[in-house]
């Protein structure tokens, strides 16, 4: 398939255009014209690359790739030996931040709920969502099936009621939305990341606060976006999953 066909199509796909990011999502390092096989993960590191190159892939598509914001403009250091290696080796890069936490059916947001066996209920567009359990349940079950779904056990500050059913999530470093949690009435509220200042809210306002990992939490559209590519396309599609604890 050509390079700028599949881009397209996932500008398309993904609503690139309702995001205003921190990061241009879509090419941001070109490569082969034609993709056959394509790795996928999280983040853009080094070890992401040399897995594409071990396996001969033409394509890298990430969460989390380059030219942030609040990053340094010149190309020099870490940043140049990955992008020398994208480069010498005619490796696509492709990265979709927000709209990749964001999307409806593909998205981290969407795919975390599925995982924790929520019904949908937020009530206005966003990257925070609202769910609900088909019944209430301790919040120590709840817990562990929060732990044994991303194969961590996440940090608990508690502050909620003893039974849960309504819960909040966001994926990756969006602690700082546990104040539109609390506005829903939640019960509890799951992030990637925590604050110092996370515990004494979740402790004062009533509502428990998951830390479950910044990168657990965010494999899940990279991967399912792998599953979509493979079967729309029939590009060899392989997620790579660079472990990383935070």
């Amino acid at each position: 398939m050509l390079r700028d066909e599949l881009v397209a199509h996932l500008h398309q796909l993904l609503e690139v255009d309702q995001y205003q990011d921190y990061a241009p999502n879509g090419l941001q390092v070109e490569g082969a014209e034609q993709i056959k096989r394509m790795v996928l993960g999280v983040t853009a590191n080094q070890a992401l690359i040399d897995a594409a190159i071990e396996c001969q892939a033409d394509t890298i598509l990430v969460h989390h790739g380059y030219f942030w914001k609040s990053e340094a403009q010149t190309i020099t250091g870490m940043k140049y030996q990955r992008i020398k290696k994208l480069i010498q080796n005619n490796i696509n890069l492709l990265a979709y931040h927000l709209p990749l936490d964001g999307h409806a059916k593909y998205g981290n947001n969407a795919q975390l709920g599925k995982l924790w066996q929520l019904d949908d209920m937020t009530p206005v567009p966003g990257l925070v969502r609202l769910g609900r359990l088909a019944k209430p349940i301790s919040m120590d079950q709840f817990k562990r099936r929060v732990a044994e779904s991303l194969g961590r056990e996440p940090l608990h500050l508690p502050g909620g009621p003893e039974l849960v059913q309504t819960i909040a999530w966001c994926s990756g470093g969006a602690q700082g939305y546990i104040q539109q949690a609390l506005d829903w009435q939640a019960d509890v509220y799951i992030s990637g990341e925590v604050s110092e200042q996370t515990t004494h809210v979740a402790k004062e306002s009533g509502i428990h606060y998951l830390a479950a990992g910044h990168h657990a939490t965010e494999t899940w559209g990279v991967k399912s976006l792998a599953e979509y590519i493979q079967n729309q396309f029939g590009i060899e599609c392989r997620f790579v999953d660079c472990a990383n604890p935070v």
